[in-house]
């Protein structure tokens, strides 16, 4: 499984090689916390598809300055990040995925070394433990399928985007589509908040790894949007 995921991002990776934090400052070492208890069920279940769920930092660090729990994604200590990989989840049929399969414990170095692509030792164990490990043997491969993933898109310029006048999800859509050309619209999902400020995008694909329609596309094209910069 994990095999086809390499050969399909092996050729969509010419077009699109992208680091939101090209110079993320790694810690010497950090501390691996213990796997989470399960929040929910156990599901084993056939794999169907994935998703691809990217985080804009700027909206969640909004009210996280301070806080030490998100010290390494908000405090600056590694960089400061635009779109950071929330997880990547498998998924069975609309509104069902597999969830909290027996996973093997993480190693510090393991979280260390993916630290700049999801800037949080504790979100890094919880993804781990109730998504990645219906997927792959090891954390070690499923970290390494997210971040194929991952290093195969371009991201728009946030910035630019954030001062258009009258920006709609549906802008924010074709902006992805335009830095990343193999990505329909069809396959983004744009997720904002009550007070339509931006917090998510998520990538559906099919069990091949290639891009397809989501099911939810969350926001609408002509919703209004706001994209929140930072400080």
């Amino acid at each position: 499984m994990l095999r086809r995921l390499f050969l399909a991002s092996a050729a969509l990776l010419p077009l699109a090689a992208h680091a939101e934090v090209p110079q993320c400052r790694l810690p010497p070492q950090v501390s691996a916390p213990a796997l989470p208890a399960p929040d929910g069920p156990r599901r084993v279940l056939p794999v169907a598809g994935y998703t691809l769920a990217l985080s804009w930092s700027p909206e969640y660090c909004r009210t996280r300055l301070r806080d030490p729990r998100a010290v390494f994604q908000c405090g600056g200590e590694l960089g400061r990040f635009g779109f950071i990989l929330h997880g990547l989840w498998p998924e069975a049929t609309p509104g069902n995925w597999p969830q909290w399969c027996k996973a093997a414990p993480l190693m510090p170095e393991t979280l260390r070394s993916n630290l700049c692509m999801t800037p949080s030792p504790e979100l890094l164990a919880h993804e781990w433990a109730k998504h990645g490990a219906c997927m792959a043997g090891t954390p070690q491969g499923y970290f390494k399928a997210a971040a194929a993933l991952v290093r195969a898109l371009q991201y728009p310029d946030m910035m630019r985007l954030s001062r258009r006048p009258g920006l709609t999800a549906g802008d924010l859509r074709a902006a992805f589509r335009s830095a990343t050309p193999f990505l329909p619209v069809a396959a983004i999902r744009v997720k904002a908040n009550t007070r339509g400020w931006l917090e998510e995008v998520h990538v559906c694909y099919g069990k091949d790894f290639l891009p397809e329609p989501c099911a939810d596309r969350g926001a609408e094209d002509g919703e209004p949007l706001k994209i929140w910069r930072g400080p």
